[in-house]
């Protein structure tokens, strides 16, 4: 696998946060599902999406897309930092997250891979991008954690502290459970 192309979606998914934290609100959110839309037209592999379909002997590659998503994330995140002021609502939501504690993160990821798994499923097996266009918002307004976008909102609020040893890891662990419900409850398809 190219290099290139996680780092690619990364940078998508890390483009949606910027969108989303230069709007806001419900059209912010909309706006966010740019992103993830350009994900699944361009084909590039993004964690959330190949972690509902990773099979066993694929763990090291899914690792992989992983570390260069965070890299894509990360480069969008530095732009942000150095090219905007989201200083107000963006310390305010990094705060929220990383005070709420593990088994919030948790479960909250778990709701995010839940519904990014779904969304990317009907796009890209019913071709009804629709879903994405629903599902981004969707998530964002419950509030749940996507680790490649919260990559890109840690960067830009430069918030790197030792509540991300613990923060982190549980989102990826919570997005890679949610983003597996639906082959679990259907028989691990």
């Amino acid at each position: 696998m190219p290099v290139r192309k996680p780092i690619l979606a990364g940078m998508l998914i890390g483009l949606g946060a910027y969108g989303y934290l230069s709007l806001g609100g419900l059209a912010g959110a909309v706006i966010f599902a740019f992103g993830l839309i350009g994900v699944i037209a361009l084909r590039v592999p993004l964690y959330t999406g190949f972690s509902g379909v990773v099979k066993k002997n694929q763990f090291g590659e899914l690792a992989a897309v992983l570390l260069f998503n965070i890299v894509g994330s990360s480069l969008v995140g530095l732009a942000a930092h150095y090219c905007s002021d989201f200083s107000t609502a963006l310390q305010a939501m990094v705060d929220s997250r990383l005070s709420g504690g593990a088994g919030m993160a948790f479960v909250k990821a778990i709701g995010c891979g839940m519904i990014i798994d779904l969304a990317v499923y009907i796009a890209k097996e019913k071709g009804q991008m629709l879903a994405v266009v629903f599902g981004v918002p969707l998530f964002i307004v419950c509030g749940f954690y996507h680790c490649v976008a919260d990559v890109m909102y840690l960067t830009a609020s430069w918030q790197w502290n030792n509540g991300i040893l613990w923060f982190y890891p549980t989102i990826v662990i919570g997005n890679f459970i949610g983003c597996n419900i639906r082959r679990i409850m259907l028989g691990w398809q």
